[in-house]
């Protein structure tokens, strides 16, 4: 099936279909379809202003911060606004015991008290372009993967060619169709300002996934660039970059039904997937995981509640390992309480009835069982799989090192020239001294004597790969003399380390541990699951084209994958199971209230009671209320964080920075009843700019518009 048809057929959805505004996250490049029931809901903008290559659009504004995130510009000097989250990592790394801006904040009082990010990216999208049929020319099929590849690599070329630009092609819809990004890539962001922690973590994992919301989720940073305006590494030559577009803000009151529009870079959904899969997702996978995290969470949190040091050392892998952590209850919940399984295999049934009435749509129906059956036979592939990432990837801190050292180690084997072997050995010192100060030893060890044990079990229950371990002697041995585990240790020994250093390593028990482990996991668990999720991806390419060919009407839109998407829907409240209902915003005098229960996440500075006791709020109240949060019926995931949520004059009105507990299933189903994601209002975060905080220059660089 070439790309004309899916285009055509999409757009063909998109006029005469039954698509929902609040649920679906649409391809910018096809908004035009979508432009007059966007304007019947009470958008005053049209579709070229929101998506233009051919002049400056609101997508000009919307950048991807980092590698999962969305910030957006809002000053003529490059300004750019994302969630306090999305920026955890910076403002942790720049914090420290006598620099504590996690518990204090941060704002540079001019542009030369900015702080640097190295390694830190904005991304913006120059264009997007449907390039399926030029992927699929000569393929014979769309699994011709060496064909496929070389005309994805030459699209790509071509698109560069002779530009700073980069580029990706990206498959949607498993490879029914396929579109090409061109992007333009900053590399040199720096740290402009942020709130406490008392405001921009305001209710912690107590609040996480929760309505009602009083958290001032937002931080502030700044895009330079050189002095041509392009892109350009770190330098002090650099300048604030001048933005093509940027947003203005909605200062105007808002109301119950006012149009909300977010526009940004959702990370994965997967709507497409089989009762089977959801069933393995609801019984066993999620499970494990919360259960991994649950030992991980608790180590971590004694540790914090203990010391200064440590709440600074591990408060962005606490927020990193607890925001999944949390969102998967709250989705194993609420596919529960939708009985997601039941709502899937109605959906099959029809699927399969339809594909029964003609006898070239078989295959369609052959593919649906397929897949049910293939996954009911072998998710154990992917459990194991799932265990091994919470394991080697989330678990004990070590390995870490252990990743970051080994190849250097084996090089240096090798034999290389004296220089670079000094070089190598400094950088890697600078590396581990990056590590250590981020690094505990007890926290650590608690963190492995229990996750082991957990997957170990999980590993000799799936095929006696594993022997059992002593948990506890080996624990002893790696943490007490692993050079690893330890600052001196592990520097000393890079210090002096020599080729016949490598005896001396490969007797240490975190290294010889390590490498009897992961290869396993390596070289048969993760071999093993990508051969599953291959048949499931060549399956449900097919199970997908059967959805667009059989149900020309129904309401289709790509998932989620990182790249930039548009939806829309309006300020509401829900009432997300009986006997509930939520409103549609909350204020200061709510933030207030919580800090009044004793809870520690609901901590707040003195500040914020002087200001609210005198309602101090400047020109950013409403009707003598502070708005601090709202709601909307757009359909977000991670990676929408820091989106902008723009009203119907394309302005700012808030940032996305999270879903109800009862919205975290949209993932794979969408309630439109109950699903919302949540804001917080401009206005609150120009209140703690300005009143709070005293940063008034940030303000003043903006476009306030109250009409």
């Amino acid at each position: 099936m070439k790309l004309k048809f899916f285009t055509l057929l999409f757009s063909f959805t998109i006029l005469f279909g039954s698509l929902r505004a609040d649920e679906g996250m649409l391809i910018p490049l096809l908004i035009k379809a979508f432009e007059s029931d966007m304007q019947a809901r009470g958008m005053k903008l049209t579709a070229d202003q929101i998506y233009s290559v051919n002049h400056a659009s609101l997508k000009d504004a919307i950048f991807q911060f980092g590698g999962g995130c969305t910030a957006e510009l809002v000053s003529s000097q490059g300004l750019l606004l994302t969630n306090h989250h999305c920026g955890y990592s910076q403002i942790q790394s720049h914090s420290s015991l006598e620099h504590d801006y996690l518990k204090n904040g941060f704002w540079a009082k001019e542009k030369k008290d900015e702080l640097t990010n190295p390694g830190l990216t904005a991304t913006r999208i120059v264009r997007i372009e449907d390039v399926t049929a030029l992927v699929l020319q000569n393929a014979q099929g769309k699994q011709d993967r060496t064909v496929i590849a070389a005309n994805i690599a030459a699209i790509v070329k071509t698109a560069i060619e002779g530009t700073h630009y980069e580029a990706e092609v990206k498959a949607f819809d498993y490879g029914n169709a396929y579109y090409l990004m061109v992007k333009e890539v900053f590399k040199d962001i720096r740290f402009v300002g942020t709130p406490p922690n008392s405001i921009g973590k305001f209710g912690g994992d107590t609040d996480n996934w929760v309505w009602p919301r009083h958290t001032g989720d937002f931080s502030v940073f700044r895009i330079y660039a050189g002095p041509d305006n392009k892109p350009a590494s770190y330098s002090a030559d650099n300048v604030p970059y001048t933005p093509i577009q940027y947003l203005n803000i909605s200062f105007k009151d808002r109301k119950e039904g006012d149009f909300t529009m977010v526009y940004g870079f959702p990370g994965v959904t997967e709507q497409h997937v089989v009762s089977e899969y959801l069933k393995f997702i609801i019984e066993k996978e999620r499970p494990a995981r919360i259960e991994m995290r649950d030992q991980s969470l608790a180590a971590i949190d004694a540790g914090m509640q203990s010391s200064d040091l440590i709440r600074i050392q591990y408060s962005a892998k606490q927020a990193s390992i607890a925001n999944a952590w949390k969102k998967w209850i709250g989705q194993v919940e609420g596919l529960k309480n939708l009985d997601g399984v039941a709502v899937k295999q109605r959906e099959e049934a029809a699927y399969r009835k339809m594909a029964e009435s003609k006898p070239e749509w078989k295959k369609y129906s052959d593919a649906l069982d397929s897949l049910n059956q293939h996954i009911k036979n072998n998710s154990d592939n992917e459990y194991r799989y799932a265990m091994g990432v919470e394991y080697f990837f989330y678990g004990p801190e070590f390995f870490k090192m252990i990743k970051a050292s080994s190849e250097l180690f084996n090089g240096w084997n090798t034999g290389v020239s004296a220089e670079v072997f000094s070089a190598e050995k400094n950088k890697l010192i600078a590396s581990a001294r990056a590590f250590f100060k981020n690094y505990n030893r007890g926290i650590d060890q608690s963190i492995f004597n229990a996750l082991t044990l957990q997957y170990q079990r999980s590993e000799v229950s799936a095929n006696n790969t594993w022997s059992l371990i002593n948990v506890a002697a080996l624990s002893g041995e790696i943490y007490g003399k692993s050079i690893y585990t330890d600052s001196t240790r592990f520097i000393q020994f890079v210090t002096s380390y020599s080729n016949k250093s490598s005896k001396k390593l490969t007797k240490d028990p975190a290294y010889i541990f390590y490498n009897t482990y992961y290869p396993i996991f390596v070289q048969e668990v993760d071999k093993a699951f990508r051969q599953y999720q291959a048949k499931i991806t060549t399956l449900m390419q097919r199970y997908v084209e059967g959805k667009y060919t059989m149900f020309p009407n129904d309401k289709h839109w790509p998932d989620a994958n990182s790249t930039l998407r548009l939806t829309y829907g309006q300020l509401e409240g829900s009432s997300p199971v009986d006997g509930m209902a939520y409103t549609e915003h909350t204020t200061l005098d709510g933030l207030i209230a919580k800090n009044r229960t004793g809870n520690p996440d609901f901590e707040l500075l003195p500040r914020m009671f002087e200001l609210a006791t005198n309602k101090t709020y400047g020109p950013y109240a409403q009707d003598g209320e502070l708005w601090v949060c709202f709601t909307g019926s757009n359909h977000t995931t991670g990676g929408n964080s820091g989106s902008p949520v723009l009203d119907e004059k394309g302005n700012l009105m808030g940032l996305n920075f999270d879903r109800s507990w009862e919205s975290t299933m949209s993932d794979y189903l969408f309630d439109p009843n109950r699903c919302r994601n949540i804001v917080v209002d401009i206005r609150y975060v120009l209140w703690v700019m300005d009143i709070y905080s005293g940063a008034t220059h940030l303000v003043n660089e903006m476009t306030l518009i109250k009409d």
